[in-house]
């Protein structure tokens, strides 16, 4: 299986002055955790990591300290989270068929998810990880007033990784380049050209961390995850 991590973004809610993934996180950067998780898990075979060239230095650092098994290769990144991923598609080995992508900011996802929705694609075009919503949701128009209160039981949080044959997914790129549908996920363009998307239980610990109250929650679960001995990195 192919894997794509987009770490491209400034992350400006952050408040950094670069890159959040270059932020610490028990003495090492974000997107070490995140490679590491990923190369953990059995299923994955090639990795990407599609970034912008300034913080290429210091992904080819991070990758030294870790080692992985599988080949990395690092693409630069477009000015959005969407024209990086189709950056991302055009640089997959000829022989992908199958890919995934997995956002850099969730360092969080665990490898047993990431074989999971490896898995799910041998049966699915297309997949996200996803939790069921616990809070009431709103829908309020423009003046701050409730319009709507949607069945709590038909929503479902979207994460990632999200997985799709490769075919498919570049054409919905192409499209989207062509007719300037701009989008937050890979998943709502599948949408746009009618494939179905299918849900795969994600995990509730697998946060993206974009403001800096995140910082500590992951730091929280991390140490955790040391003291069972589950961490992906060693200390």
């Amino acid at each position: 299986m192919h894997i794509l991590i987009p770490a491209a973004g400034m992350g400006k809610r952050m408040g950094a002055s670069h890159n959040k993934l270059r932020l610490q996180l028990l003495g090492k950067p974000l997107l070490a955790w995140t490679l590491a998780a990923v190369a953990a898990a059995e299923a994955i075979e090639w990795i990407g990591v599609i970034g912008q060239p300034e913080d290429f230095p210091i992904w080819e650092a991070v990758l030294g300290d870790l080692n992985l098994r599988q080949p990395v290769q690092l693409i630069e990144g477009g000015k959005t989270r969407q024209a990086s991923v189709f950056n991302g598609l055009q640089a997959l080995p000829e022989t992908a068929e199958q890919v995934l992508i997995h956002d850099g900011a969730r360092c969080l996802a665990t490898p047993d998810l990431i074989n999971r929705c490896a898995q799910a694609l041998e049966t699915y075009a297309g997949l996200i990880a996803a939790v069921p919503v616990k809070d009431t949701i709103k829908i309020v128009n423009r003046e701050g007033v409730v319009v709507q209160t949607p069945a709590r039981d038909s929503l479902w949080a979207a994460q990632t990784p999200q997985g799709f044959h490769v075919e498919p997914l570049r054409i919905a790129h192409e499209m989207a380049v062509a007719k300037g549908w701009e989008v937050t996920d890979d998943a709502a363009l599948f949408e746009r050209l009618g494939y179905a998307v299918h849900i795969v239980l994600g995990e509730e610990t697998n946060l993206k961390i974009t403001t800096p109250s995140d910082l500590p929650l992951a730091e929280r679960v991390l140490q955790h995850r040391q003291e069972q001995g589950q961490s992906v990195i060693a200390s």
